[in-house]
């Protein structure tokens, strides 16, 4: 006897997607999964107070669950409040993230089967304080202990967590994107920017990021273009303002951008994109380049390296960020290679139908595996 198909997703701030990378995965495999006869819950943290609040948006169910608490503390009253809930059914659940795994304690001890995707490194991160790293470090752990089974969304990760617990309670799948093509250029226009003539850069400003390595390379000399950087700057933050005071004339500040549209065509109209970022797994950012059939020039390292394969070129400096981009530059033919590498790899291995597949294929298996009444291998995906 087969069981229900029935999913709970927890650890994001809930659907429609307005706020990053897990929030859109959440939504697209919600959408994905009713298509195919699932019944699923999200969770969705609100601000304010009172009661929570069950809905349905496009046929998944929600529990808007408000918190007067702001921050990351308030993400952590939310996710104590939904798992809660959650604990209360028998229905299997997905955890977008190991944040506040320790809570994954109550799906334990309630019998209720959870699947975690454990994210990136986060206790790495170079921006997080001693107590913060802490945190996250022992939430790591606690995920692994407590998830009956894992994902890893990069092969770096996979072989990290290998290193803390069995490997035939962890899966690997990569994250997904659109991929983009003929999108108009209006609104690239009303920016001020010429469509092929800029080079994009999306990423918070943070060190981890090189955000001002990247603007500091490209600044050195005249490039004939633009470089548009998306993110909100502050004065009252000495990085930003490290990293405004290294740009020429020729970087274009755009500010925080939410409209999905406006950042696509950005994305779809720029020459290349500059990728920073140091740390993690399958960064949302970078899948969302290739799906735009961008030339990628990012930070060498192992996570960046094995999403681009060959479609990338690579920097870490800023003096070394000015000699790839002066050498790529004067190779349109180059550039040219580059974004058909970038599809190419693109359609290998990010196109969100592989992706949500492989992930209702772990799905079903669990759910297999639990009517079974007795534990067996999931096949790696």
């Amino acid at each position: 006897m087969s069981a229900a198909k029935v999913l709970r997703i927890l650890g994001t701030r809930g659907i429609p997607a307005s706020h990053g990378g897990f929030e859109t995965f959440a939504e697209r495999l919600a959408l994905y999964l009713v298509d195919r006869g699932w019944r699923v819950t999200v969770y969705c943290q609100e601000s304010g107070t009172g009661p929570m609040v069950q809905d349905v948006w496009r046929r998944v169910e929600r529990v808007r669950i408000p918190v007067y608490q702001t921050g990351p503390f308030g993400t952590v009253v939310f996710d104590w409040k939904a798992t809660r809930h959650a604990a209360c059914t028998s229905d299997l659940c997905l955890t977008l993230g190991y944040n506040t795994a320790v809570f994954c304690a109550l799906l334990r001890w309630a019998g209720t089967p959870n699947l975690i995707n454990m994210d990136g490194i986060e206790w790495k991160r170079k921006k997080w304080g001693w107590g913060a790293k802490l945190w996250f470090l022992a939430n790591e752990r606690a995920g692994v202990r407590l998830g009956d089974h894992l994902i890893a969304d990069h092969p770096e990760i996979y072989q990290h967590l290998i290193r803390l617990g069995p490997a035939s309670k962890i899966s690997m799948i990569a994250y997904g994107a659109d991929a983009l093509h003929d999108l108009n250029d209006q609104a690239v226009r009303e920016l001020g920017l010429e469509p092929g003539k800029f080079i994009s850069l999306v990423a918070r400003p943070e060190p981890e990021n090189s955000v001002l390595e990247a603007v500091a390379g490209f600044s050195r000399r005249p490039r004939g273009l633009k470089l548009a950087v998306l993110g909100a700057y502050s004065q009252d933050n000495a990085y930003h303002r490290s990293v405004r005071s290294a740009a020429s004339e020729e970087v274009k500040f755009l500010g925080a951008v939410y409209d999905k549209a406006v950042v696509q065509a950005l994305r779809y109209h720029s020459l290349a994109y500059l990728h920073g970022h140091q740390v993690g797994g399958t960064n949302p950012s970078l899948v969302e380049a290739l799906g735009a059939g961008n030339a990628v020039i990012a930070h060498d390292n192992r996570f960046n390296r094995w999403v681009l394969g060959d479609a990338g070129a690579f920097f870490d400096s800023a003096d070394n960020m000015d000699a790839v981009l002066s050498k790529l530059l004067s190779q349109p033919t180059e550039v040219a290679r580059m974004r058909l590498a970038s599809r190419k790899r693109f359609e290998e291995a990010f196109t969100w139908p592989a992706i949500l597949g492989a992930y209702e294929t772990l799905l079903v298996q669990l759910l297999a595996q639990r009517a079974s009444g007795h534990a067996s291998e999931i096949q790696n995906l």
